[in-house]
């Protein structure tokens, strides 16, 4: 699969409740935003790229992608960033990351294409750890998403595992 096929999508949704209410994605690492740093390692992967905030948004705009804001209400958690970006997804696939991880791999993309087979979601695992905000998913799921979060669930790991 060539970068065609892949739409990206940075999770800068949440509330910050661990950072006293600041959006992460703003937050500055050597002399930058954070999100900046996940942009420019997403963005040869993919193409497109799009953003998922529900504040700050003329912000996350001024990168020049789309803004996307959750369609539920409450700040429901990154599932719901993922909804919102299956939803609005072109390609086959979509690739979410955090919007707090600078360091993320610069073969993300074909990593966890190498670990789909026949299924469509993937998610890396290190150190024993699954890490499912990082996954590659085909937009055919957003239905079942959908319903996994009208049924009141919002934990990422369980829809992954369902």
């Amino acid at each position: 699969m060539t970068p065609p096929a892949i739409t990206g999508l940075i999770l800068a949704g949440g509330q910050g409740q661990r950072m006293g209410g600041a959006d992460k994605g703003l937050q500055r690492f050597h002399d930058r935003p954070l999100v900046e740093h996940v942009e420019a390692r997403l963005v040869p992967q993919v193409s497109t790229l799009l953003i998922s905030a529900n504040r700050n948004l003329a912000r996350y705009a001024a990168l020049g992608h789309p803004v996307l804001q959750d369609d539920l209400p409450d700040y429901p958690g990154p599932l719901a960033g993922l909804l919102t970006g299956l939803a609005a997804c072109t390609t086959p696939w979509l690739l979410s990351a955090p919007c707090d991880t600078p360091g993320l791999p610069l073969d993300l993309a074909s990593r966890l294409l190498a670990g789909i087979g026949e299924h469509k979601l993937a998610y890396p695992t290190v150190d024993g750890r699954a890490h499912p905000v990082f996954c590659l998913c085909h937009r055919s799921l957003a239905p079942q998403l959908r319903a996994f979060l009208a049924s009141g669930q919002r934990k990422v790991m369980r829809w992954c595992d369902d």
